[in-house]
């Protein structure tokens, strides 16, 4: 990784290698960085995908395939419950009010879409190099200020389209606000969750998808519901 920063940073073609006496014992050449670089990218959208690359090769068995993708979504089967264990605490207040039911997953989808934005392009930065641990507060500084300006947009719009769909002002207030808090912290965690990993010497992509929707969704989901029961109800 090193040397694959060195070359992009200084335009080379071959990078000497030697040892700690100054003797010449090979290079590294260009097609080697280009080697580097593709299995790096390869390795990075298996692991934002929770799927073990070693697990995709042609030449891997259909049950090994299956089951080192079934590991993570199993762990995705555990956050998706307790995920549903939040809307199960709302039962009462849905039961009340349908149009919770019908505007959660456009509070959850969004919020988990501005996630994976800031996710990506914080695995991306730190696979190449752009940024480190202590760059963590001008990354995080970022993430936000872009995921709660898109918060603001897209919670007016979502807070005019729930008024006019249900005639309900006060539904219109809640959706934004749950929206704006949610893109926000999706924001936030996007950014936080690789930069940890990294801190931690953990492949920031791995599980990251994972933590990220199971975080979103229960921010969505409850502050949604629960704005909506202490406003509405």
């Amino acid at each position: 990784q090193d040397v694959a920063v060195m070359v992009q940073d200084y335009d080379l073609n071959v990078i000497a290698v030697t040892s700690s006496t100054g003797i010449l014992l090979g290079r590294i050449t260009a097609d080697d960085i280009h080697d580097y670089i593709q299995e790096s990218a390869t390795e990075q959208i298996y692991n934002l995908a929770g799927v073990d690359d070693e697990a995709e090769e042609e030449d891997t068995s259909l049950v090994k395939a299956t089951r080192a993708r079934a590991v993570w979504l199993l762990v995705n089967l555990f956050t998706a419950l307790i995920s549903s264990s939040i809307i199960g605490l709302f039962d009462a207040t849905i039961e009340k009010l349908v149009a919770l039911a019908v505007l959660m997953p456009i509070v959850a989808s969004m919020g988990g879409n501005t996630g994976t934005q800031a996710l990506t392009v914080t695995v991306r930065r730190l696979a190449l190099g752009e940024i480190a641990f202590k760059d963590k507060k001008q990354v995080l500084f970022r993430e936000i200020t872009i995921a709660f300006i898109n918060g603001l947009i897209f919670a007016t719009l979502m807070g005019f389209v729930a008024y006019f769909w249900f005639g309900i002002k006060l539904l219109g207030l809640v959706i934004a606000m749950s929206m704006v808090l949610n893109l926000t912290l999706a924001g936030l965690f996007g950014a936080v969750i690789p930069i940890t990993l990294k801190k931690l010497n953990i492949d920031p992509a791995v599980g990251s998808s994972v933590l990220l929707t199971t975080v979103t969704d229960i921010v969505g989901f409850f502050s949604f519901l629960g704005l909506a029961t202490w406003i509405l109800l």
